[in-house]
């Protein structure tokens, strides 16, 4: 065969293979040799095609076998869809529903068709586009929103700078998470790593055909040597990918919306095989290339099938491998189900047989084994795509010995033995249900509680009673005396009612009397059978009897227990056979190590992606979830990988070889040393990124020279405040005859600086409260000792003030009297502050220039401010003084944000509340990382903030219900604007399960929305929104500032926060979340 009958035939079967997938992704048909059999049926029309899939689906005939089993000659397609267990009334299909289905399709097919013919693009080349395409325009689009802020990445560079050793995430530039979890899974394998960084573009570029393949390859992979080399060296805790996303923008024209992104898996691997082939071809003349890509992802299997007692075998290459997921509970299940296809007796019997079938082989695995999991499905009943939630459990390290060819012989005769072990363990569980739900009536109890039941009715004893006396007759069932008389004998006139009304004629109540006798006769209408046991027992039973029955029902009862033992002993020891049949040594000489599982969370329309690998060299999983890269767990990728649990499951899982350790480890092939960080980057990406990180560094240093700038400029504006307020406070101060000290002359350094709390330059607000309790310890202390010094008053006034705080600091009280609020010293005391930073904040209370204008307390006030100025500077450490002081202020300001928020909220204005209490919550947990009394009740406030989200939520959902355009407007607006950048805030503590729940709750009545009918517009806003309310990434973006608080004297805030306090007390339920 010539070169060019070689190149024409691969051309023909990479064109046969595109309709089959375009026919596959239209219908949801994944049976290879049906797809076939429509396009020889159509002669290659896809619209005839079809036409015979949809007409085939509707009457569900009977296949014709020999059309079925036919396999498929030996192609390049690494893409084949090996076995069908789908139910005939669903197809897989994760397209949107349209109306006029059949015309829809054929149009979409003739045009894909002419497009095709055209610019040489496929349909799937274009579904890739329609995603690159929406992702760039949502990040253009966000360029323009109003709340830019929520999106955008922080000011501050030293936020977004890379921890040490760790990894680096991908930025999200617009619906790309799906881009971060592929890419992050790829590049974690060390090989592949190793290939795109050392990949080298043809030296005779120039002299190589420029196809589009080529236009579209070779900057490619440049741009994802760029973006690998980033992931390894940068000092960026996360990078853009928009490179690589504009490159694959570019490569194709299309305006649709996002389509399956296991296509885009497909797509990624064809276009990096095409890119290492040009190389390979060029570095082997003469030589058959060898393909890196296909040595790494790619393996073969054996398909061997009998038709009609006819045997036949054929090879095919494979790279990821679908398996459905409905019906089954594990990956080995669903690995047996895409293994065998058919009837199969007749594949090792020497017999001729009719019944047909086939069996795949595995006969060569590939280093980097890959399975697409179908997750969705398209429900033909409904006229929409769902997701398939249900549970799939998969193994760490996963075996592949029974499905190689090499182990056929074995493989069968296990599978028999197991075959012939699960029909005798459908009988035994057979036989259970009968002991375990015995009857023959819709209710069934266990046979042995039913023996039970009948011996202990046998030996009851009856307890008879009197009607008269077990029922009260004087209460009738109507409730009233007076309509039930007592019993009367026979002979007597039952004239008690009479006498018992004390009122009336004597001939009414006699009428009365009367009518009630005629209606209500007791014990001859409903006569209560006399002799009625208290409970069920034998009338009559004697002893004899009742030995021999107890005597058969204990020894039956003890026979039905002994049967479900052994019943239950020979499932479990069958179960446990079956467990271990593969694993002697012989059958477990395959193994395949996980290395990372993508997942997704959310609906068959919307959803986010991100992805769980394996540290081999730290031994733990991490998560990959965009920009957010954090440490994880087995039983963390187990909740949301599994399935069954949220909307959360794996839709691809890559398993390794792990007897090649090359995959995963760090080394320089040439030399064999280890390498890491930018010694593993060829030279130009080594420049690359070291001027990046330049870039980057220079950032952080200008970020840092415009904040100190700005730190000077407020300190400036503070020193000219004080100074003109030290200036207007001197002019108003009243003349005074006695000589001008030192401390009057100017402010100290240290006064400068004091608390706002403890220092004001008007006797008002905090500055009069304080001022009252310094005045009255001053006259208690100089009423106990009136002829005392200055200094001596001072030493004991403190002594009394000191006193009384700490008598409020022990008081055992509830949150509506929080003397924290009262006092700075109360909370230093509360969280055992350094005696000598208590002792200045005393003595600074004490020097308040604002102190009364007696003789007395200006002599004390002089002597509390010359004490300030003799403490030396390694008495007090003003830093840590400062930071004492600091943490009381951001202490009164989270209590301020709590109040606001909490009266907000009983006024049910949920929007202006959500800021207040966010932030209250973020400054108090901040405060109680320090110590537990520095803050408040943590879990109050997660509730209220919780219930807010909910609330909004509530309110947002109910204005997108209208249908109206104004209100869907602000109902998107307050979730974008509002509750959507507040989740992160919730699900970055995973340990709070209710927060967690709130999150799917919002999520959940959202996604309920997919199903359901609604105008285009509103679809096409919701498809837009549900992608951001499913970020699941816990990374805060920038945020809005927080609001602007009113200035409360320590009094009045002391109160009202008793108030709100209270108002909950009283208003609090259990199930409220405290």
């Amino acid at each position: 065969m010539t070169v060019e009958q070689n190149v024409l035939q691969q051309h023909s079967q990479k064109h046969q293979q595109t309709l089959l997938n375009q026919l596959r992704e239209v219908t949801g048909t994944t049976d290879v040799q049906l797809l076939q059999q429509a396009l020889q049926v159509s002669n290659g029309d896809l619209v005839e095609a079809v036409a015979f899939l949809t007409e085939k689906n509707a009457k569900v005939p009977q296949q014709d076998e020999a059309t079925y089993y036919q396999t498929a000659q030996i192609t390049n397609d690494r893409y084949i869809s090996v076995g069908s267990q789908a139910d005939t009334n669903v197809i897989d299909l994760t397209g949107d529903d349209k109306d006029d289905l059949q015309r829809a399709i054929a149009l979409s097919l003739e045009e894909s068709n002419r497009a095709f013919r055209e610019t040489g693009i496929t349909d799937e080349e274009q579904a890739i586009s329609r995603v690159l395409e929406a992702s760039i325009a949502e990040n253009k689009a966000s360029l323009k929103r109003t709340h830019t802020e929520v999106w955008s990445d922080s000011p501050n560079p030293h936020e977004r700078k890379r921890m040490e050793n760790c990894p680096v995430g991908l930025k999200n530039v617009g619906n790309t998470c799906w881009f971060s979890a592929v890419i992050q899974s790829l590049f974690n394998l060390l090989e592949f790593q190793r290939l795109v960084l050392h990949y080298s573009p043809p030296a005779r570029m120039q002299d190589l055909p420029r196809n589009q393949k080529e236009h579209r390859n070779l900057p490619f992979m440049q741009e994802l040597r760029h973006l690998f080399s980033l992931l390894v060296g940068s000092k960026r805790k996360y990078v853009d990918p928009s490179g690589a996303v504009e490159i694959l923008k570019d490569a194709f024209k299309s305006s649709e919306s996002q389509q399956d992104v296991s296509e885009f898996t497909h797509k990624l691997l064809d276009w990096l095989e095409d890119a290492f082939q040009i190389k390979a071809e060029e570095d082997r003349e003469g030589e058959k290339p060898k393909n890196p890509m296909v040595e790494l992802f790619y393996g073969r299997f054996l398909a061997v099938g009998v038709l009609e007692g006819k045997k036949f075998e054929n090879t095919e290459m494979f790279g990821q491998y679908p398996l459905q997921v409905n019906g089954f509970k594990d990956l080995h299940e669903c690995l047996e189900a895409a293994m065998i296809e058919g009837e199969i007796e007749s594949l090792h019997s020497a017999e001729n047989s009719a019944k047909s079938g086939q069996e795949h082989w595995f006969t060569e695995l590939p280093p980097v084994l890959t399975f697409e999991l179908s997750r969705f499905e398209f429900n033909q009943a409904l006229g929409r795509p769902e997701k398939i939630h249900n549970k799939l459990e998969f193994p760490s390290m996963l075996y592949m010995d029974r499905y190689m060819d090499r182990n056929r012989e074995i493989t069968r005769i296990k599978r028999e033995e197991i075959r012939r072990l699960k029909e005798h363990l459908t009988v035994l569980q057979q036989r259970l249900e009968r002991y375990l739900s015995y009857g023959s009536g819709p209710k069934r109890f266990p046979l042995a509680d039913v023996l039970q039941y009948a011996m202990e009715f046998a030996s009851s004893k009856p307890v008879c009673t009197s009607p008269v006396e077990d029922i009260d007759t004087t209460a009738p069932p109507g409730g009233t005396i007076a309509q039930l008389p007592p019993p009367a004998s026979a002979g007597e006139q039952p004239d008690a009612c009479v006498s018992a009304e004390g009122s009336g004629s004597g001939l009414q109540a006699s009428q009365q009397q009367q009518q009630r006798v005629s209606i209500h006769k007791p014990f001859t209408q409903s006569r209560v059978p006399p002799d009625l046991p208290m409970h069920p027992a034998p009338r009559h039973i004697t002893e004899e009897e009742l030995r021999v029955l107890e005597s058969c029902l204990h020894r039956w009862r003890s026979e039905v227990e002994n049967d479900t033992r052994d019943l239950q002993a020979s499932i479990s020891r069958i179960h446990r056979t079956i467990e271990l049949m593969y694993s002697d040594k012989s059958m477990m000489q395959v193994p395949y190590r996980l290395h990372a599982v993508l997942v997704h969370e959310g609906q068959a329309n919307a959803g986010h992606y991100w992805a769980y690998i394996y540290d081999r060299h730290h031994q733990r999983w991490m998560k990959y979830n965009d920009i957010a890269v954090t440490k994880s767990s087995w039983e963390e990728l187990v909740r949301d990988s599994f399935g069954g649990y949220r909307n959360a499951s794996a839709y691809c899982l890559m398993y390794i070889d792990d007897k090649k350790p090359f995959l995963i480890q760090e080394f320089d092939k040439e030399t064999g040393q280890m390498l890491s960080g930018l010694d593993k980057l060829p030279p130009d990406l080594k420049v690359f990124v070291e001027a990046d990180n330049k870039l980057f560094e220079r950032e952080m240093e200008e970020w840092d020279a415009l904040q100190a700038r700005k730190l000077q400029q407020e300190k400036l504006a503070l020193a000219a405040a004080a100074a003109a307020a030290a200036a207007a406070s001197v002019a108003v101060q009243p003349m005074s005859t006695e000589p001008c000290s030192p401390d009057n002359t100017a402010p100290s350094a240290a006064p400068q600086h004091d608390p706002e709390y403890m220092e004001q330059q008007s006797p008002s607000g905090d500055s009069k409260h304080l001022q009252e309790d310094t005045e009255r310890a001053i006259s208690k202390a100089a009423a106990e000792h009136d002829e005392k010094s200055p200094e001596a008053l001072l030493n004991t006034a403190m002594k009394v003030e000191y006193t009384r705080l700490l008598r409020l600091a022990q008081e055992d009280t509830p949150p509506e009297r929080d003397y924290r609020l009262q006092h700075v010293i109360v909370f230093f005391i509360h969280n055992e502050a350094p005696k000598k930073i208590v002792e200045r904040t005393l003595l600074m209370q004490f020097a308040d220039r604002n102190l009364g204008f007696d003789e007395r307390c200006k002599s004390i006030m002089k002597v509390a401010r010359a004490k300030l100025e003799l403490i030396k500077p390694d008495e007090v450490n003003m830093e840590e003084y400062e930071m004492w002081h600091q943490d009381y202020r951001i202490f009164r300001e989270t209590s301020v944000f709590l109040l606001i928020g909490l009266e907000l909220f009983m006024k049910k204005s949920f929007v202006e509340a959500l800021m207040y209490l966010i932030y209250a919550y973020q400054y108090n947990k901040e405060l109680l990382a320090k110590g537990p009394y520095r803050g408040h009740d943590e879990e109050l406030i997660a509730h209220y903030r919780r219930e807010c989200l909910l609330k909004l939520n509530e309110y947002a959902a109910a204005l997108f219900e209208t249908g109206e355009e104004a209100k869907v407007n602000t109902g998107l607006s307050i979730m974008n604007d509002l509750v959507v950048p507040c989740l992160p805030l919730l699900l970055v503590d995973e340990m709070e399960e209710k927060d967690m729940v709130a999150v799917e709750d919002m999520r959940n009545r959202w996604c309920s929305y997919l199903g359901q009918e609604m105008e285009p517009n509103l679809q096409e806003k919701l498809t837009d929104f549900l992608p951001k309310l499913l970020d699941c990434s816990t990374e805060i973006k920038s945020f809005h500032e927080p609001p602007k608080l009113p200035s409360y004297s320590t009094l009045e805030l002391f109160e009202r926060f008793g108030r709100v306090m209270t108002s909950l007390t009283m208003g609090r339920t259990p199930a409220d979340g405290r």
